[in-house]
């Protein structure tokens, strides 16, 4: 008998709604937005990118049989810019550790969201981890619409339910789901 995914379909599907709105976004950006930074001690989307994708390589290596933070990772090197880089190259980077995240929670059957694991040497149930990568992961895709929001200005298109059209929305999903 296979084993039960249905709670790790649901945080897997999770996880893929906020890499959906970063590739949505990123739709809207060229090589020069994704270096803006307003301050200098700021992280431009190129760098927010990167730490994602070395933060998910370290975590979901080895996932269950090693810790989180691997001695392999440079954390500050992820924070380091490189101005040459391009949106391609971003996109790049976001698609390598989005496959390291969904490769390893397709290995994962709901008995695993019981066991524990480390990061940083500190012990959490497969679950906890994965809810607090969910939430690290959303705050900075949030950073990323937010710069790239500010960036475009008028000409944003919405990823979500535009100004002025909730009532309308909500009539179309409810027309969607009655059936």
């Amino acid at each position: 008998m296979k084993e039960e995914r249905i709670y790790v379909k649901i945080i897997l599907k999770r996880f893929l709604k906020y890499k959906e709105l970063g590739e949505k976004t990123f739709e809207q950006l060229d090589d020069k937005d994704i270096h803006y930074r307003k301050h200098e001690n700021e992280n431009s989307i190129y760098l927010m990118v990167k730490h994602m994708r070395g933060n998910m390589f370290s975590r979901f290596t080895d996932f269950l049989t090693s810790d989180g933070e691997k001695p392999w990772r440079n954390r500050d090197r992820e924070f380091e810019d490189d101005p040459d880089a391009s949106k391609e190259d971003l996109l790049k980077l976001w698609e390598e550790g989005w496959s390291r995240l969904t490769e390893t929670l397709n290995l994962l059957s709901d008995a695993d969201l019981k066991k524990q694991i480390t990061i940083r040497g500190e012990t959490h149930l497969v679950l906890d981890a994965l809810l607090r990568q969910v939430a690290h992961y959303a705050y900075h895709v949030g950073q990323i619409i937010y710069i790239a929001k500010h960036l475009k200005g008028k000409n944003w298109q919405s990823l979500s339910i535009p100004a002025g059209q909730s009532e309308q929305y909500i009539q179309e999903m409810k027309k969607r789901h009655a059936g």
